[in-house]
């Protein structure tokens, strides 16, 4: 696995669209507060051309967004890569990709969540390099960065990491008022063992990202999942996953086709993030989905975690080195890159 060089002062953050663009006089106001932001903590950024672009929901053309991003990637002043946010078609911009080349150029850091799971999920799997399930650039676009979008830095600026459940959860305070906190996190926070067990640790590669995506590369040339756990099998895996916009169905019948295809081969351990825009469908719940779609698999499930769309969100390193420590309804997230 190539972890990328730790994150330094004075380094370069590049910006680019690789799904949806920050277009609209509001939208440019909170990409200039996030900017401003990753100044004021002593970085550089560069944004590529497409950034305030968008269009039927996508920055530019695929050929264009895979381009702009590899202009990143090539480039030898930028050190991390974060886009503005996700969107819906990422995946049309993967064919442009030169994963191969991507392998061949010092590692850098990409981090994003919803739809960038799109990316930095086939980055981990097809060019063999460490990628972050984690805060995107428009989260830090209001008065200050939230300490859990903070993390991100620290994560990419340390070998070793440790990171403790948060006490509240919640959502955003506002969509346009970016005057204040980001965040209105009211609501007392308890993750949940599937098992019931009080007390549970496991250890392994850490892998995974948003269902919604990821689901759609099931089949595809840019998921060799197989290939990647036979790789890594001597350390398990810990498969870190999260949703938006699916009901209870919609994960059960993921799960399903994600465990009939091997994705939860050598698995040690699950975390679930708090599903974002869900329903149950009639009395099928997420409990249900849950049950029926990993309890098979006789490996601890934690689920309500701080993964994903519904705030606050844990940085997770695909392929970091983990350890999860569950007691009691918290836990601590331990990841090692190299």
């Amino acid at each position: 696995m190539k972890y990328p060089k730790l994150l330094q002062k004075g380094d370069t953050i590049g910006v680019c669209a690789p799904s949806s663009g920050a277009s609209g006089e509001t939208l440019s106001v909170r990409l200039d507060n996030a900017i401003r932001n990753i100044k004021a903590l002593g970085y550089d950024v560069i944004e590529t051309a497409s950034v305030r672009l968008d269009d039927k929901c996508v920055s530019a053309s695929s050929e264009t967004r895979a381009a702009e991003f590899m202009s990143l990637y090539e480039n030898p002043k930028v050190a991390a890569i974060l886009p503005p946010w996700g969107g819906e078609f990422l995946m049309d911009m993967l064919p442009f990709l030169d994963f191969n080349k991507l392998a061949s150029l010092p590692a850098k850091w990409v981090c994003g969540y919803s739809d960038m799971s799109t990316l930095t999920f086939a980055l981990t799997l097809n060019s063999d390099i460490a990628a972050i399930h984690g805060s995107n650039l428009m989260n830090m676009g209001y008065a200050r960065i939230h300490d859990a979008d903070m993390r991100a830095f620290d994560v990419m600026a340390n070998r070793s990491t440790e990171q403790k459940s948060w006490d509240t959860w919640g959502g955003f305070s506002s969509w346009d008022d970016f005057t204040g906190e980001v965040y209105n996190l009211d609501q007392p926070s308890s993750w949940k063992s599937l098992q019931g067990d009080e007390r549970v640790s496991f250890e392994g590669m850490m892998i995974g990202g948003c269902l919604d995506t990821l689901c759609k590369l099931l089949g595809t040339r840019f998921a060799p999942v197989e290939a990647f756990l036979d790789q890594y099998k001597q350390h398990g895996f810990i498969w870190t996953l999260e949703s938006c916009e699916m009901e209870a169905p919609d994960i059960y019948r993921t799960f399903w086709q994600m465990r009939e295809c091997g994705w939860f081969k050598h698995c040690n351990g699950i975390l679930f993030g708090r599903p974002d825009g869900y329903k149950d469908k009639r009395n099928f719940t997420l409990t249900d989905a849950l049950k029926q779609g990993l309890g098979e698999l006789n490996v601890p499930v934690i689920y309500d975690a701080d993964i994903g769309h519904v705030p606050p969100q844990m940085q997770i390193v695909n392929g970091a080195l983990g350890r999860v420590e569950f007691s009691d309804g918290k836990a601590v997230v331990m990841q090692e890159v190299g």
